[in-house]
């Protein structure tokens, strides 16, 4: 056994691959596309290390070419989930127990196999099946996934070596265990990098997970799951289920040995979650740990001394890379009357550029929503504004599905602050403006405050830094994520640790260790060498006290 006290260093950030034409990683990953475009992979759930077929059956296509199958997958059922809660209790008596360095030296490999071996299955996966271009691909699927992991095992590194001050006459320590029981993690879709470190984060902590994968997102997330049997995981540690969320949440929710919830996705199915936890406490062997990032309706907001190209820029990468399906897309702005002409046309310049269509067209810059249900919802946020006389459609407006679920982007003027597409969250390539008068900047930051439940991410762009400071002030508690003079997304793992508050979630902030400790629960011990053998205390031993 090797009993040496280790610690991972700080690793560098996992370097961007840039995909320009010709090189041999682009070549690579465009014959990866292709591969995975020509065939139609059967996707199990896999329950202790098994490969399940129900026969219940699902496919999965391209948001692009809804008519293209990339994959059938199988639905859990009730036998199902609960063999994945037997399976995770099971694997939860060793894989607990085990030293924290093999349990991160596994998903260390889970990172070299991402980096290496599988960068382009991950990448191709994650644009034919959720309709990222390469760079969104590259810098989530790959860099992000790979972050998470080298940074968790610097943070638990950390974690564990904090232990308390112990003075002469006994040694004090702390136990940094996993949860009593299993955590259950539900992902989304939009981001793979957040589906892998929902379910490594508490594993490599020592807990076992049940895994609830998005169903658009399924081909990425199964390739991941082939990854961690590949590191070595073992059996029972990470349980993939695939199935009915309402169902699967149904049975795991109402089991006693219910340790955590790991949950990235929408804000009503996260309230749900957390009041079926809540009103099934006195079941439940601990209370469980409820973690969650939810929604946003993210701003920019715009200060008179704010540069015009700059704030153009931010406004069309944060509104319209990956076709807005970012909890942190900048979907609101606030931009004075003063450069508002001026931003308009920047904007309307940068928007006859874009290129929409197939990812793997490399010059695309947006790509379809991810399915029927999205585009629906979307546009019809966009026919609400074409048919209301508070707002006017400047850019876009227009979406077709006939083929793939392509929505141009588009950008609505608001007249009224408080107009619905100013105050809901839409998750699509839609960005809503209110213009406001130079001298209300204070009290248009009250109004931006004011007007969402969400909190995720904002950002000021000013050149005053009396604005600037006084912005992130009356914003504090508006966005977890704040930003100066840059779009409200992007966020790096090591660098912007992520997460809001308000209705945008609980702030745990992923890619930081502030995660992770709510995956153990800590045992103090302390031991005394030479424990007392009388119960009096010195100041007894006096005449008066007769002793």
């Amino acid at each position: 056994m090797n009993n040496a006290q280790f610690y991972f260093d700080r690793p560098a950030n996992e370097p961007i691959f840039p995909y320009t034409e010709g090189t041999p990683e682009r070549i690579a990953l465009e014959k990866e596309i292709e591969r995975q475009s020509s065939i139609e992979v059967e996707i199990p759930l896999i329950i202790g290390g098994q490969e399940i077929r129900t026969g219940k059956t699902g496919k999965v296509t391209m948001p692009h070419d809804h008519g293209h199958v990339l994959a059938t997958y199988h639905m859990a059922g009730e036998k199902e989930v609960q063999m994945a809660i037997d399976a995770a209790n099971q694997a939860h008596q060793q894989w607990a127990v085990m030293s924290w360095v093999e349990r991160a030296s596994i998903t260390l490999k889970v990172a070299e196999l991402l980096s290496k071996k599988h960068r382009y299955l991950i990448n191709a996966a994650t644009m034919v099946g959720q309709g990222k271009n390469a760079f969104q691909a590259e810098i989530d699927a790959v860099c992000e996934t790979i972050d998470f992991i080298r940074f968790n095992a610097h943070y638990v590194s950390e974690i564990y070596n904090d232990q308390p001050h112990s003075e002469i006459g006994n040694l004090n320590r702390l136990e940094y265990r996993p949860l009593e029981g299993f955590v259950f993690a539900v992902s989304p879709f939009n981001f793979t990098a957040i589906a892998s470190n929902l379910v490594l984060a508490p594993a490599v902590m020592g807990n076992t997970v049940i895994w609830k994968p998005s169903t658009t997102s399924l081909l990425s997330n199964y390739y991941l799951m082939k990854i961690f049997k590949e590191a070595g995981v073992p059996d029972g540690v990470i349980n993939f289920v695939p199935g009915p969320g309402a169902m699967v949440g149904d049975i795991v929710l109402n089991n006693k040995d219910l340790g955590g919830v790991h949950f990235t996705g929408g804000n009503t199915t996260f309230n749900h979650i957390w009041k079926t936890v809540a009103n099934n406490l006195e079941n439940y062997r601990s209370y469980p740990r409820v973690v969650g990032e939810t929604g946003g309706k993210d701003f920019v907001f715009v200060h008179p001394s704010a540069d015009v190209d700059e704030v153009a820029t931010a406004l069309v990468r944060g509104a319209f890379e990956f076709q807005g399906q970012k909890c942190s897309a900048a979907s609101r702005a606030y931009i004075p009357e003063s450069l508002w002409d001026s931003i308009k046309r920047r904007i309307d310049r940068n928007l006859k550029l874009i290129q929409k269509g197939d990812p793997k067209e490399f010059c695309n810059f947006v790509n379809a929503v991810i399915d029927e249900k999205a585009f629906d919802r979307i546009m019809g946020y966009i026919d609400k504004a074409r048919d209301s006389k508070d707002a006017e459609i400047i850019f876009g407006g227009t979406g077709d599905k006939s083929k793939g679920y392509f929505i141009d982007p588009t950008v609505i003027l608001a007249k009224d602050p408080h107009f619905i597409t100013m105050e809901e969250e839409i998750f699509g390539p839609v960005l809503s403006i209110h213009v406001y008068p130079d001298d209300k900047f204070e009290e248009t930051l009250q109004l931006c405050d004011n007007t969402s439940p969400y909190a995720l991410t904002g950002s000021i762009f000013s050149k005053d830094r009396y604005a600037t400071v006084k912005a992130c002030a009356t914003l504090r508690y508006s966005a977890g994520n704040f930003y100066i003079n840059d779009k409200p997304t992007g966020a790096v793992v090591g660098q912007q640790p992520f997460g809001g508050s308000r209705q945008s979630g609980t702030n745990d902030k992923a890619g930081s260790h502030l995660n992770l400790l709510r995956w153990i629960n800590p045992r103090t011990i302390k031991e005394t060498f030479l424990p007392p053998t009388d119960f009096r205390y010195p100041f007894m031993h006096e005449k008066k006290c007769g002793c």
